[in-house]
């Protein structure tokens, strides 16, 4: 069975020769870039190019000489520049970041990126790991009737300047990729709506406007569905063709619980969705893979209304996140991608034999009956050792047949 099969067979909820396997298909179950270089030392690699394509994640692309080792059933069509420049990293090694993307050092010795205007948009606090938003463009205005001054940084937003491929460069990847592995191809588009509107207004305003102030939030949302829409329209007439998965983003818990009520997600964000999803399944025959970290549970119901056919990264030490429950309720209609071993504790902290028996339990629980492709909860962090991930990718293999 080829990697496209085997991932193709489990999004159906079909049983596959084993379970599948994704490191760095998306842009929430890879690598940070510390991690990444420190795993190539440990597997006696030469430096590579680490090719940080999401820059405030600090998330790399996996490369060829790493994929043949580890060998993931996934890969990544991501969005990216013409041009990469080299840079490094917080803890001193090597990387390339787009051409575009041009960090400087402050006074306090911070990394901050400006935008043509001079505003610091964006800050990596000295002996930080990550870049932040720091600038919301939308955070003075009073009325919905102001958007409209502001529909370029709207319409822009999940696909930033310096990101700067052009969509046929992108769609000949796909192509390559399509054709030149065996490979499932997942499209990260992002295309976030309620994490959207809290960069563009900020936060608090954002989720204040959600209970006071709807006018505002229901154009916002408007404008930002109506944006992507036409975005995927043209994205998926030239690599519908090429991709078997596509990847949209919106956090909708947190580490205690939901975001918000179920009600209000019914009434402000799930519309949106429904449309912005509706459109993307309805345009081509693929999967979509929904990522939000946190408590999601009590959305799934509506998240499957929705379109949603996986969901990522399945955040077990988040309330409510329990594995064999969630499989149990959702098993049969939804593919929980990740979950595969938890991150924040053990993958980081726990011995060989915890990380083995994290592994085991997960896979008891999550892979009966199809419907699993087993990756990590969200990206690898720089504290984690790269022995505990070579512990996890080989428990992993231990594991995996069915």
């Amino acid at each position: 069975m080829t990697s496209r099969e085997r991932v193709v067979k489990a999004l159906k909820h079909e049983v596959p020769d084993s379970i599948p396997f994704d490191l760095g298909g998306t842009e929430s179950s890879g690598m940070t870039g510390i991690a990444y270089n420190r795993l190539r030392t440990y597997l006696g690699l030469s430096q590579g190019q680490t090719q940080v394509f999401d820059v405030y994640q600090q998330v790399v692309k996996i490369e060829d000489d790493m994929r043949r080792i580890l060998k993931p059933d996934t890969v990544p069509l991501l969005i990216e520049p013409v041009r990469w420049r080299p840079f490094s990293l917080p803890d001193g090694s090597s990387c390339q970041i787009p051409e575009k993307w041009n960090p400087k050092k402050d006074e306090r010795g911070d990394w901050v990126v400006m935008n043509p205007a001079g505003r610091i948009v964006a800050r990596m606090p000295l002996g930080s790991y990550y870049f932040e938003p720091v600038w919301a463009p939308l955070a003075g205005i009073a009325s919905a009737s102001e958007l409209e001054d502001h529909r370029h940084e709207i319409e822009s937003f999940d696909w930033p300047p310096f990101l700067d491929e052009p969509v046929e460069s992108i769609a000949a990847r796909a192509k390559g990729l399509f054709e030149d592995t065996d490979l499932a191809v997942v499209a990260n588009l992002q295309l976030h709506l309620l994490a959207a509107g809290q960069q563009l207004r900020g936060y608090e305003p954002f989720m204040m406007d959600l209970i006071d102030n709807k006018e505002i939030a229901h154009a916002l949302l408007a404008m930002l569905t109506d944006a992507y829409i036409r975005r995927c329209d043209v994205y998926l007439n030239l690599m519908a063709p090429f991709i078997h998965v596509v990847l949209v983003n919106d956090d909708l818990g947190t580490q205690a619980g939901p975001m918000m009520s179920v009600d209000l997600y019914r009434e402000m964000i799930w519309p949106y969705q429904k449309r912005l999803f509706g459109f993307i399944k309805e345009k081509a025959d693929m999967f979509l893979l929904f990522h939000s970290c946190g408590a999601v549970r009590p959305f799934i119901p509506w998240l499957l209304e929705a379109g949603v056919d996986a969901l990522n990264p399945v955040q077990v030490s988040a309330d409510g996140m329990d594995t064999n429950q969630l499989k149990k309720e959702f098993g049969k209609d939804i593919t929980f991608w990740g979950g595969g071993c938890d991150t924040q504790y053990v993958l980081r902290d726990g011995s060989k034999r915890q990380i083995e028996d994290e592994v085991r339990r997960r896979i008891d629980d999550l892979a009966r009956d199809g419907g699993f492709v087993f990756t990590q909860v969200h990206n690898i962090q720089p504290d984690v050792p790269p022995k505990h991930v070579m512990i996890m990718w080989e428990a992993f293999q231990k594991y995996r047949a069915y």
